[in-house]
């Protein structure tokens, strides 16, 4: 239903209203579903977001999008593969004049009675992609001042999210888990950049965007290795970055996709304070293959060797859709995935929340 109406609205045959009236009815749907499964922490499922990462980026003055494709393709099972046209460009000073994404969550918040949880997307993926190809010299002669321009538009919308009631964020920064992929490095340089910089400058950057949200509020910050219609864009375990990417004082947990061999080993895990949470994206979201319930605790008790089992979780490895694409998984897939996640999690730590 969701797809049709984008459709019509882009094709002038349903207005923004007509659209946003569908989109209430597809949230509460899926607001209903998570609650069935058993979830604690709730979403809206970005149903009003096109990317997970464009719209809300875009809704700040300053950067635009430009449909033009990256060095950087998405690779699938069976040689499948696709490219991405997220690219994005800052054409002058970044500012927030208004809120992004508020209005969003207060319908979801008045939804549920459970955690409203909300995901902003990391800025590093602009700068990633491209570095003084996306942030003309132009515009901002210092990178500093540029950074400084993005987590000010950050903090503003955070404190707005706080206002209205959210004490739950997640920043979706999948920088850390794709500077761990050994071709995507030598993008990173053939564009002037040096990975180990970024990974030491990004980290940073995450944990400014975090220190700006109220003690009342948790920020967990959530990476992965590219989700589009069920195919990925980066491998290699967290080795490369772990010592660094885990040095954020003012994160307090980490969802980590661990779903594939791509991910590597739980060593890195011994680098996360263990002050924190870590949760283990250990269910695919993007193979419609059920896990077995075994096989999962077999994973957890693996992990458990290197951080506190009370300190883990457990979830499915991203969303199961984090663009209007969608995976390649069914409804009825994502359901019995989520009630397995509950039940697994239950069965070790006695709840789910």
């Amino acid at each position: 239903m969701l797809h049709n109406a984008r459709a019509r609205a882009a094709s002038n045959k349903i207005s923004a209203a007509g659209l946003k009236s569908i989109e209430d009815v597809c949230i509460r749907d899926a607001v209903a579903l998570q609650e069935a499964a058993g979830l604690e922490a709730i979403t809206d499922g970005e149903f009003r977001r096109t990317h997970y990462l464009v719209d809300f980026m875009t809704g700040f003055s300053g950067i635009v999008p430009t449909n033009t494709s990256y060095a950087l393709a998405f690779k699938g099972e069976g040689g499948a593969s696709g490219e991405t046209r997220s690219m994005l460009t800052v054409n002058a000073k970044v500012k927030r004049t208004r809120p992004v994404m508020i209005e969003h969550f207060k319908f979801l918040k008045s939804l549920t009675r459970r955690t409203s949880k909300f995901c902003l997307p990391s800025p590093t993926w602009v700068h990633m992609r491209g570095g003084r190809k996306t942030v003309a010299e132009s515009v901002y002669p210092d990178i500093a001042e540029f950074w400084n321009d993005v987590v000010k538009a950050f903090h503003a919308e955070i404190a707005d999210l706080a206002a209205a009631g959210c004490t739950y964020l997640q920043i979706d920064e999948i920088s850390f888990a794709f500077l761990c992929d050994a071709g995507i490095r030598e993008r990173v340089r053939a564009d002037g950049l040096d990975p180990d910089q970024l990974t030491q400058a990004y980290a940073r950057l995450v944990n400014e965007i975090a220190a700006g949200a109220p003690a009342s509020m948790a920020v967990t910050v959530h990476t992965c290795r590219g989700n589009f219609q069920s195919m990925w864009m980066a491998e290699g375990g967290y080795d490369r970055v772990a010592e660094i990417a885990f040095d954020q004082p003012d994160v307090d947990g980490y969802f980590m996709e661990y779903d594939s061999a791509r991910a590597g080993g739980f060593e890195p895990l011994r680098y996360v304070p263990k002050t924190k949470k870590v949760v283990l994206g250990l269910v695919s979201s993007k193979k419609p293959e059920m896990e077995s319930k075994d096989a999962l605790k077999r994973r957890i008790d693996e992990a458990a060797k290197f951080f506190p089992l009370e300190r883990l979780c457990l979830s499915p490895q991203c969303g199961f859709a984090s663009t209007h694409h969608g995976n390649k998984v069914t409804e009825d897939i994502e359901k019995r995935k989520l009630a397995l996640i509950v039940e697994v999690a239950n069965d070790i730590w006695g709840t789910a929340a």
